[in-house]
């Protein structure tokens, strides 16, 4: 399989480049700002640097080419979502997995619900949920992951999931957790995760924040 990961510079997005490297004979597309600077310890024959941004379309189109999957590790912007579908769909790629953030369809409901809204804003919320309607209105197979906050903790890869329309279960989850469920949809054969979205957090830590706040 070649993938693409957008955004590779970022915390999970390096995490899930060692264990693919580590674990996998994938080849992998790594794009982002100052890629051959920020990125260069990756050193593999499977691993092609892309040095520049996602928006410029000519670039996002070569970085694509012979794709078979996308990872995108940010979601903030509709506009970027709408340059990625676009060039995808140009480029006949269908499978994209976007980490975007809890909150989006008002699913974190009680005292936590309350504390994430204020702490991450109303317009950010409302940027990243415009961001995920792109992909949830277009005909790629996509899995957007919800993600609630992140901890490190390399012990534990445990997670849990809930689906669109139900209430969002967790206030944390660890970062090597949501890389082994993308490691996970990766390597689904059934089709199980294709156009679904999915809250990410561990369901056995709730509260009315998470536990290092």
């Amino acid at each position: 399989m070649k993938i693409l990961i957008l955004g590779s510079a970022g915390r999970i997005s390096r995490l899930l480049i060692q264990r693919l490297l580590n674990e996998t004979d994938h080849q992998l597309v790594l794009l982002a700002r100052n890629a051959n600077s920020r990125l260069r310890h990756f050193h593999s024959n499977r691993v092609k640097l892309v040095d520049g941004d996602f928006t410029n379309r000519e670039l996002l189109a070569c970085a694509m080419n012979g794709v078979d999957a996308i990872y995108l590790n940010s979601m903030g912007k509709a506009k970027e979502s709408e340059i990625i579908r676009d060039t995808m769909l140009a480029n006949n790629i269908k499978r994209i997995i976007g980490a975007t953030i809890l909150g989006i369809y008002n699913e974190v409901k009680g005292p936590f619900g309350d504390w994430n809204k204020r702490m991450v804003g109303v317009n950010r919320i409302q940027a990243q949920a415009d961001s995920v309607a792109v992909y949830e209105e277009s005909s790629l197979d996509y899995t957007m992951l919800r993600l609630t906050w992140l901890y490190d903790a390399v012990e534990t890869t445990k997670y849990d999931t809930t689906h669109k329309g139900e209430d969002f279960k967790g206030t944390e989850v660890s970062r090597e957790g949501v890389v082994q469920l993308i490691i996970d949809i990766l390597n689904d054969q059934t089709g199980r995760f294709n156009r679904t979205s999915l809250g990410v957090g561990e369901a056995d830590k709730d509260g009315d924040c998470p536990s290092f706040y």
